[in-house]
This record gives C-alpha cells, structure tokens and sequence, in this order.
C-alpha cells in the first residue's frame, strides 16, 4: 500500500508540473517566438504580458503600442487532416493587416513523415501584408486575395487558411479593429417549412432553386496561364469547348429543394438526423471530380468549401453523406452526387447568400502541383423564407452583380460587337458602295455570333425568354430574374431598341446564332456550287404564316402552363445546338441536323417558315420608327432583280419589302446604288452617256468665220 501510494502521488506530481507546463505555454511566448515576432515589427521593443480578456499579447515601443500576437487555438478549435487543430501565432499591425503567421503546435502525418516543415512556414509567410478584413483564397485568381497552397499538404493549408481567417476575424471583431457585417449582426433566417412546389429540373434551375457552376477546357487553361503548370494537360484547340466540369448545388433545407430533389421519405429523414442550427447542401457533378480523394485518407474534402461572410467552411467525411437518386422530371445523369451538412458552430445563415468554391489542381512534378480556385455564388429565393422583423436583408451585392463581374471579358466583347453593328445601321448608306468590304464583314460578323454569341456564351435567345417576360409582368415582376445571365440581358435589350427603331431584321439576321449558323451553311453551299431550291412566292406567302401559327399555339399552352410551352418549345433548335452542343437524345439531334441540311438548299428555312421568335419579333416590328430601306418607284414595275435577288424573299414581287420577313441583310440596298445592276440606274448611267456623247460629237463640228455684210474681208 505504501509503494502503490508513493506511484500514485509521483503520478500526479508529473501531471501536475506537465499541467503547469501547458498552462505556461499558454500564457508566456518563448524565447524564439519573442524573437519571430519582433522581426515583425521592426521598431517594437518588447512584447507585453498576456491579457487574459482578449487572448492576446501587446507588442510594445517602449510603451507604445504597435500591435498584437494571438494564438488561435483561444478562439477556434478546427481539427485538421489528423484530426486535431493546427495551432498558429499571428502577429496584427494595428492597421488590421498581418505582419506574420507561424505553427507552432501540429500532428498532421504529411508533415511528420514526408513534407518538411519549412514549407508549411513558407505557406503562412504569404499572409504578410494582406488585411484581415480580405476574404483570402488558397488557390485563387489574380484578381482575388489569393494565396498558394503546398503540394501534398492541401488538406492541411486549407485548414490553417480557415483557422488563421476565423480567429483573427473574431479577434478584430471584439477589439473593434474591424466592424461586423450587418449579416453577422442580425439574427438568421429561417426556412419556411410550409412552402413547397413540385417542379421539375429545368423549373428549380430556371428560378434559382438550383444553381450551376460550368467550367470548360479553355476556361482551366486560361487560369493556369503564367503558371508552371500552363502547358500541363492543356486542351487543344478543338477541346477548347469541352466541359471540364458541370456542377449543379443547392440548398436542401427548403422543402421545394429537398423534397424534389430528394423525395418526401428520404427528406424527412435528412431533416431528422440535422441537429438544432445544421443544415445540408446537394452537389452533382460530371466531369472533374468535386470529391476528390483526399477524404478518403485524411477525413477532409479539400477540393469544394463554401464561404459566407468571410467565413470559409470545409466539410469533414462526417459531413457527408452518399446520395444515390433524385427524383425531379427531366434530371440528368450524374458521375457523383453529395450531400453535405454545415454544422451549428459556423453559425450559417440560409438568408445571406453564401459561395461555392472549388479548388483544381494541375500537378507539375512527382510532389508539386499548382492550384486555383473557382467560385460560384448562391442567393436562396425569397419565398423560401423568412427573414426576422425589422431587419434589413443582408447588404451584400445582388447575385446579378456578382454574376455580371464573373462574366465582364464577356461582356466587353459583346458591347464592342453591338457598337460595331450599330455602326453599320448607320453607316448603311456608305457601306452599300463598298460591297465587297460589306460581304466580308457580315460573314466574320455572322461566325462571331456562332461561336462566340451561340457556343461560348450561350447567348441564343428563346420564345422561351418571350413568355417568361410576358407573365413576369402580369406577375411580380423583377429586374434581378432577367438580369441573372448578363448576355440574354444584353441582347435582349438591344433587340428590343432595333426592333422599335428599325424592325426584327437586326436581330434576326445578324445575331440569332441559329440564323447565322444555317446563312453560312447556305453561302458555302453556293460557293460549292450545290443547287438551290426556289419556293415560289405564292407558296412562300403561305408558308411564313407557319411561324404565327406555333406562336399561337405555344403563348396559349403557356398561359396555362408555362412549364408545358417549355417542353413545346423544343421546335426551337437551340437547346439542341448550343446550349446542349447535341449532347442529348438522339431525336432533338436529329431534328436540328435536317434543319440545318436542309439550309445547304434553301436559305434559312427555319427562320422563314417556324421561329416562333422571330414571329414574336415581328409584332412590335409593326410601330418601327424608321425604315432606311430605300425604293425606287419602278422597282416591282417592272424592275423585279431585287425581288428576284432576296434570298429569304421578303420583297414582294409589286417591290415592297416585308419588314416583318426581312433580315437585314442589305444585299437590296446594294443593288439599289448599284449603276451597273439597278436598271433604273442602268438607264439613267445608258442616258447619261448618250447625252455625253452627243456633247462631245457636238464639239468636235468645226466652228467656220462668219462674215457680215460690208465686211472688207
């Protein structure tokens, strides 16, 4: 008894100094410490006593204060790949920016066996300079915040990048070096249980329910560029286009999200297992893969976070949870589906909107690779729930505001475009002397809006859009609905001041990109010499009518169902063969791929005979304000060549043009300047020269002397 109780009292002698050890590390900076932190402050003299009530220790000139050490572990406990915290100081310059950052506790397994140490410090070196108040990205672009990662650590940075952002944060915050946000401030939204919709895949997406992130080649390998890894896998040029990944995220708490993505039964039970203040997130994803595998070996998914309010947050494997079906009509085919749940501890708001963030990876050697992150924004709709009284909603950009900074390359090209072609409306007159150079500046204009407008964009206009803006005005009506995709919003607009100022023909024939599409098939098909079909005009006359017919039918369909006018309105081809690129079932191929053949005979036979849109187009064409378009009174009698010359016959054989039917080409216009092809010029050009040369025999009769009478000569 006496040994045992000896053993016992030496036992907890060694606890207690190892406690008073641990309690001392906490409370008292060492020797080398010191010395790191006063390398980061080059005037400091000393480094001041522990306050107990911020956690944190003055850095000192003499008795000036210069700026503050923490340790992070006093204000957040994030485990890591082993998981356990990292544990860091951070040194803040009173201007709120780091001066440094260093770990000084950690048990990740990468680090201890293979990675050394020295790159981890090198890591936390780039947080020099940079302000707390930036939300700092591991991998991001040039124009963000952006820090690089550590190949074969990514896991652990992404955690020490969390764990830096989250306490100093929370530090500035209580020492008022920086404000709060009003989202931080207000209470959270709630989900409104009661508020559910079936609707299909196209409807949750279409309204925001569901939200997408699309990343081709081009787009990887334009972020990669002045990297090592810019020549690494990179697409050529034919796979520019090719998705490199298609990610589709939303919210599940909301039952129009849950319940239709994952069923009512398989909901409530995701509902049950959320404790107080959880809540889940869907992805789905083909392509590059969201999960990675990271997970598998270190428990954390380092390639997908999320942030809200500066606060990043990274999913653990017990976050996840395998999703093997989803139920909404008309869903795709998914390589990998995923739910995951953000927990109570990072106090998540569903009312503020929230980003998505992905990181890829190029790897450049056996260890080292290059990172970069792509974001996507996420704003819940507001029906789905409900905001607490007297609270402004959060002040943050509008989700359109953010898409459209996303999307400014794209939009800068387009706004250079349309100030080109409404160059040309303008300069018509000028141009039409000048037809070789007009012809070749429509056919570029004309591949510009295939391939950029159609396929890079995805800018084809729809009857779709038409509906859709005619019941948002009978129905709460908003800017943000149509504002969310930039280049529909863009062209939209500008169609809708050329129709009103010149006629449909503007966008019908120089920026759909189906119409372009099926023009140039037509010119190569006459530079190839392949025959032509001639619809004579009687027919024709009957044949336009076709289009205002499928209007028709499609605007009542859409009056009592708008979702059942989507699905008809797949008589438009563009889904087919831009915004799907003839990805889809065989049947919609094969439907766009007769249209665009039989263009090869006929020009633009989809446009003439059944775009609902350019039938829609056509309506307000009718209070056009100015008609450039110049005539001659013989032209129809008994001048026919421009009737006879319109490719899409929108001139009338009596001489009048169609404006309803016509595309703005201005082969017309060019014929009408044109001496050598307009007869009536023809005649005037053959008068003219007869009375010219009728001058000029006239002066070459020699003059003889007249004498008068008396004259001594």
């Amino acid at each position: 008894m006496r040994y045992l109780l000896t053993l016992l009292f030496a036992c907890g002698g060694a606890l207690l100094l190892s406690a008073s050890t641990a309690l001392a590390e906490l409370t008292t900076l060492t020797r080398a410490q010191q010395q790191h932190v006063l390398a980061s402050f080059p005037s400091a003299t000393h480094i001041g006593a522990l306050d107990e009530t911020t956690h944190a220790w003055p850095v000192l000139k003499n008795t000036e204060q210069l700026g503050y050490v923490i340790e992070t572990n006093q204000f957040v406990d994030i485990p890591a790949y082993s998981g356990k915290p990292i544990n860091l100081l951070v040194s803040i310059g009173l201007d709120a920016h780091y001066r440094n950052a260093w770990v000084i506790e950690h048990h990740e397994p990468i680090l201890l066996v293979g990675i050394p140490e020295s790159k981890l410090n090198a890591f936390t070196d780039q947080y020099i300079g940079k302000s707390i108040k930036s939300q700092i990205k591991v991998g991001g672009k040039p124009s963000e915040t952006h820090i690089n990662a550590v190949t074969g650590a990514t896991v652990t940075v992404l955690v020490v990048n969390e764990t830096i952002l989250k306490a100093t944060r929370k530090f500035a915050i209580t020492l008022g070096m920086i404000k709060p946000s009003i989202a931080e401030l207000q209470p959270p939204s709630h989900v409104k249980p009661d508020v559910f919709n079936t609707e299909n895949w196209q409807a949750l997406i279409s309204d925001g329910t569901i939200r997408t992130l699309k990343l081709n080649r081009g787009k990887i390998d334009t972020a990669f560029m002045g990297t090592e890894a810019e020549n690494i896998n990179k697409a050529r040029a034919e796979e520019t286009e090719d998705t490199f990944i298609e990610l589709f995220y939303t919210y599940l708490n909301a039952p129009t999200s849950g319940k239709n993505l994952l069923g009512e039964s398989e909901y409530q039970w995701l509902m049950s297992e959320l404790k107080p203040g959880e809540h889940a997130i869907a992805i789905l994803g083909n392509g590059y893969s969201f999960k990675g595998s990271g997970y598998v070996r270190g428990g954390i998914f380092d390639r997908i976070s999320i942030s809200q309010n500066n606060n990043n947050i990274s999913f653990h494997d017990v976050d996840h949870h395998r999703l093997f079906d989803i139920y909404p009509e008309g869903v795709p085919k998914f390589k990998e589906m995923a739910i995951f749940i953000i927990r109570a501890q990072h106090a998540f708001d569903p009312g503020t909107n929230w980003d998505l963030n992905l990181l890829i990876n190029r790897q450049t050697g056996p260890i080292n690779s290059v990172f970069t992150t792509f974001t996507a924004g996420y704003q819940i709709p507001e029906r789905y729930i409900d905001r607490p009284p007297h609270v402004e909603p959060t002040p943050d950009l509008p989700l359109w505001v953010s898409v459209w900074y996303g999307k400014m390359f794209q939009i800068i090209v387009l706004s250079i475009s349309l100030l080109l072609l409404t160059a040309v409306i303008f300069m018509q007159s000028w141009l039409v002397k000048y037809p070789g150079f007009l012809h070749t500046l429509r056919r570029i204009f004309l591949v510009y809006t295939v391939v950029f407008i159609g396929w890079y964009t995805l800018g084809q206009l729809s009857i779709v859009n038409v509906f859709t803006f005619i019941h948002a005005l009978a129905d709460n009506f908003h800017w943000e609905l149509f504002l969310i995709d930039p280049m529909i919003f863009i062209i939209w607009a500008f169609a809708a001041a050329t129709i009103l100022l010149w006629g449909r023909g503007i966008f019908c024939g120089w920026l759909c990109p189906f119409g372009a599409l099926q023009e140039l098939i037509n010119e190569l098909a006459r530079k190839l010499k392949i025959k032509q079909i001639d619809v004579p005009f009687y027919l024709h006359e009957k044949l336009w009518t076709i289009k205002y017919l499928i209007l028709l039918g499609l605007f009542a369909v859409s009056l009592e169902s708008l979702s059942a006018a989507e699905k008809l309105a797949e008589i438009e081809p563009f889904k087919t063969t831009f915004l799907l690129s003839f990805q889809r079932e065989w049947w919609y191929v094969a439907y766009a791929l007769i249209l665009l053949t039989a263009s090869i005979f006929t020009r633009k036979i989809y446009c003439r005979y059944l775009c609902p849109l350019g039938a829609a187009l056509a309506i307000p064409s009718k209070i056009m304000m100015f008609d450039w378009l110049k005539r001659r009174p013989e032209c129809g009698t008994p001048c026919q060549v421009c009737a006879n010359e319109c490719e899409i016959q929108a001139i009338h054989p009596e001489g009048k043009i169609n404006l309803n039917e016509c595309h703005y080409c201005l082969d017309c216009q060019v014929t009408y300047v044109n001496d050598a092809k307009c007869p009536p010029l023809v005649l005037k050009h053959k008068k003219r020269k007869k009375r010219e040369k009728m001058l000029a025999n006239v002066q070459e009769i020699p003059v003889t002397d007249i004498t008068t009478p008396g004259s001594t000569q």
